[in-house]
């Protein structure tokens, strides 16, 4: 008798396979949204995940709540870099009008949408960024690695610590925590983040300064 083939066939299950038609649905409705009314393109989830680049975006308070703190580290007339963290970007920009100014440094070439605040990145080089971007330029860093390893955040701590005059606002995972000390010399608080949807990993924010997020 053969073996059946089929067998070997990794199949998914109707649980996942009605999370994942969700998902399309709700990913084509909001697409049909922005075509038909216009959007605001800062609003966290105007650019979609995209999971290949292990993306996961903050729930809207979360990304509301660490955009506020960031402000209040910065400071009036602080500069605020977010690497790795667009959701709290665009959060920043709602707040137009207000005194700080703004880059986002993304590996994600579709947040060129933001023009001149926006600044190809890529971790695996932390220091090939513009001239432009002079050291300790920055009031505040938030920085959010895109994975869990050791080699990404050592990577993206020089980064952080090229452009930071001293604040550090550090979101990964709480797995980290050792790792975030040792490379940031950064603390846990006691503020818990959420995102949009789900992850596996609990995740913690960590900062090297007295926050609000305690």
């Amino acid at each position: 008798k053969m073996d059946d083939d089929d067998d070997d066939i990794p199949q998914l299950s109707s649980h996942t396979l009605a999370a994942l038609q969700d998902f399309y649905l709700e990913q084509q409705q909001r697409e049909g949204m922005k075509t038909s009314q216009g959007f605001n393109q800062y609003s966290v989830g105007s650019i979609e995940e995209d999971w290949q680049l292990s993306q996961f975006w903050y729930s809207d308070d979360t990304a509301s709540h660490l955009a506020n703190e960031a402000v209040v580290a910065a400071g009036k007339g602080g500069r605020i870099a977010c690497v790795s963290a667009p959701s709290v970007y665009q959060k920043l920009k709602e707040q137009d009008g207000k005194d700080f100014s703004v880059r986002i440094l993304e590996y994600d070439r579709r947040f060129s949408v933001y023009g001149e605040e926006f600044i190809f990145y890529d971790y695996n080089h932390p220091l090939n960024l513009p001239e432009t971007l002079l050291p300790h330029s920055f009031d505040i860093v938030i920085a959010d690695p895109p994975y869990l390893s050791e080699e990404c955040l050592q990577k993206t701590a020089e980064t952080i610590k090229y452009l930071t005059k001293g604040k550090i606002l550090l979101c990964t995972g709480a797995v980290m925590e050792e790792l975030a000390a040792k490379h940031l010399g950064v603390k846990m608080c006691t503020f818990i983040p959420k995102h949009s949807r789900n992850l596996a990993n609990e995740f913690r924010c960590y900062v090297n300064y007295a926050s609000g997020l305690d």
